[in-house]
């Protein structure tokens, strides 16, 4: 839900599924065939797993951190994997990159100009569930544009905040 001024987008586990599934409809009615998926962790790993699934193809993963002061809401320093995890052989034939938003589009116009530079990769495409208006890149596939260009609340925030003491409370009888 956007609040009133624009400025916060809170979403529930059921939206944020549904967004996920969104995507997913989007790429396949594109008609592109993709050979992997590359997910950007953190935010890009819960609908990277889901289109592997949908897809069934292979997942990659590629970690990469920008947020990191003030409880992940101030972006820093981009830092990017040098390797990327796979499950068998190299990223290569048509790649499709995953994430969750484009927010600044720093992170995603970073790692999109190092992929290019792989020679085994023929052709990339990018997905993201939300693209911020003030975004310096456009990925080719998203599901909301968000105009304002609010902080998204996702569910899992939660447990940014929760450690294994407070979980034990939770379940504590």
């Amino acid at each position: 839900m956007l609040t009133d001024d624009g400025k916060h987008l809170y979403v529930s586990w059921d939206e944020y599924h549904l967004l996920i599934e969104r995507l997913a409809l989007k790429v396949h009615a594109s008609g592109w065939e993709f050979d992997q998926i590359l997910c950007l962790a953190r935010g890009g790993m819960r609908p990277g797993d889901v289109l592997s699934r949908v897809f069934d193809k292979p997942l990659a993963i590629m970690s990469t951190s920008s947020y990191r002061a003030e409880a992940g809401t101030i972006q820093g320093r981009l830092d990017m994997a040098k390797y990327i995890t796979m499950p068998k052989g190299e990223l290569a034939g048509r790649v499709l990159l995953v994430d969750d938003l484009a927010d600044s589009g720093v992170t995603l116009k970073a790692v999109v100009e190092r992929l290019r530079g792989v020679p085994s990769i023929s052709e990339l495409r990018s997905a993201v569930i939300w693209s911020k208006a003030v975004s310096s890149y456009t990925p080719d596939y998203y599901v909301e544009m968000l105009a304002t260009s609010p902080w998204i609340h996702q569910p899992f925030e939660e447990y940014d905040d929760l450690r294994p003491d407070g979980l034990a409370k939770k379940f504590a009888v």
